[in-house]
């Protein structure tokens, strides 16, 4: 076992607890100074050892911790780290490890911030008092490669452990489910009401009369669309944490269909009392909802709401293993609807059916093979189907956890193919985030609009008398 002096620990601790964080310079070994296997012994081991998670929790869910880069041995560990690229010798501060540690200090979240600021702190100044030692020893420097088998990386590949990223997950909500925030309003969304607008002063109304009948308090609580996505998602985990037993919580990871935030839009208004009045809204089975129905199973909100609880709930209990197992996170919820008449009369209302847009494309004289859009609702009995689209973003080369909210629009005028795809087989009653294949593929319709506009009033009526199957 190495035996360390305490003269080189008191110096070790010194300077990677005294010094301000990327204030250290590196300098040249001296006798005195602690050597990297001992400053490793004192500083890295214990994060090792710790049987608390590292502040990687701060904003990975699941599939990284700290200790996932770290071996026993100090020599290894600096090989490992040095051949992954995660060590620079010759910039040892700008190690790409310590980039890592720091993400958190550029947590939008400043509770989060706080929480973690003590360990992350602690973790960053070890590994780079540490990385400067092992960078300044020559005989470090100069250690011959590790085995390929020797290397020590986290379990998961590093597309699931950006997948699972707080951040990525966050403009995932933004993209899924606050774009389709309007559908609450007024009652969830006060950020949303402007009492200067003339038009709006319905909906001023509506929220002073819940004032008066529920109380400040009881409102506050359920306007849970808050003035930014990243706010709005951290309230409704939290809510979901702090549920009763006996109500459904807001996102409900073990049973996604059952989570509040989706059977409340989903639910019909209490029964009314003797005096006239409606029952309170129930929480618990049976669900009630003051605002009525909302939402429609298998319409494009409900798909989106459960895609995204879906996809959380997995990234939260570390389900993800390879990235064949990762969901497409590509969707963009928009304000622009398609509608298409006419359809068969042998499809039974209520049947589910997603619609596909694809562009011509005039470079190669073709439609595009991917789709662009996309949008899922249920044969109505005017034998109709009508759905908000969802943007789908070119997600080909995108870096997980990056922002995908800020691409240009794809919607944006030109020759037009709805592929139609019903879902005779049932198949999005036990998988409501599917999006179906060739196997339900039924027909196509071609349509040209020189522009989108937004809201239903606006929509294209597509007529499927002429659904052609080629």
């Amino acid at each position: 076992m190495r035996t360390i002096n305490l003269r080189s620990m008191i110096l070790g601790l010194l300077l990677c607890s005294l010094v301000p964080v990327g204030s250290l310079v590196a300098e040249e070994p001296t006798a005195s100074d602690p050597s990297p296997g001992e400053l490793f012994d004192q500083r890295i081991l214990p994060i090792f050892r710790s049987p608390k998670p590292s502040s990687c929790v701060q904003c990975h869910l699941s599939s990284v911790d700290l200790k996932n880069y770290i071996l026993p041995s100090a020599e290894k560990t600096f090989r490992s780290l040095r051949d992954q690229g995660l060590i620079d010798v010759e910039q040892p501060r700008q190690s790409k490890i310590l980039t890592l540690i720091g993400m958190g200090n550029k947590d939008p979240d400043q509770g989060a911030r706080l929480i973690h600021e003590k360990m992350r702190e602690a973790e960053y100044r070890a590994f780079e008092c540490w990385i400067v030692a092992c960078a300044n020893n020559p005989e470090w420097r100069n250690l011959p490669p590790l085995k390929p088998t020797e290397i020590r990386t986290p379990e998961r590949p590093v597309e699931v452990i950006r997948h699972t990223r707080k951040s990525r997950l966050a403009d995932s909500f933004a993209r899924k489910i606050w774009s389709q925030r309007m559908r609450c309003f007024p009652c969830h969304t006060p950020h949303e009401i402007d009492p200067a607008n003339p038009r709006q002063a319905a909906a001023v109304k509506t929220r002073q009369k819940l004032v008066e009948q529920w109380g400040e308090e009881a409102v506050a609580e359920f306007s849970f669309f808050k003035k930014t996505p990243e706010e709005t998602m951290a309230y409704l985990i939290q809510r979901s944490q702090q549920a009763k037993p006996d109500e459904l919580p807001m996102l409900n990871l073990d049973n996604p269909l059952q989570s509040l935030i989706v059977r409340k839009p989903l639910s019909k208004l209490p029964a009314k009392q003797a005096d006239g009045t409606f029952a309170a809204p129930s929480s618990k089975e049976p669900v009630t909802h003051m605002g009525g129905l909302k939402m429609h199973p298998d319409d494009q909100s409900y798909k989106a709401f459960i895609s995204w609880i879906e996809d959380y709930a997995r990234s939260v209990d570390g389900s993800y293993i390879s990235v064949e197992d990762l969901p497409p996170d590509n969707w963009r919820g928009t304000q622009k609807v398609l509608r298409v008449s006419q359809l068969p009369e042998t499809w039974e209302v209520g049947l589910p059916v997603q619609l596909f847009v694809h562009v011509w494309d005039d470079s190669h004289n073709a439609w595009s093979e991917r789709p662009i859009a996309f949008t899922q609702g249920t044969v109505t009995p005017r034998q109709m189907i009508n759905g908000a689209l969802f943007e789908l973003l070119n997600d080909d080369d995108a870096d997980y956890g990056e922002s995908q909210t800020e691409e240009e629009p794809t919607l944006t005028g030109g020759r037009y193919l709805i592929k139609v795809y019903p879902d005779h087989r049932g198949r999005l009653k036990e998988e409501p985030s599917l999006l179906l294949g060739e196997q339900d593929f039924a027909g196509q319709l071609e349509f040209s609009k020189s522009r989108w506009r937004d809201g239903f009033k606006q929509a294209p009526m597509i007529s499927a008398a002429e659904l052609q199957k080629q």
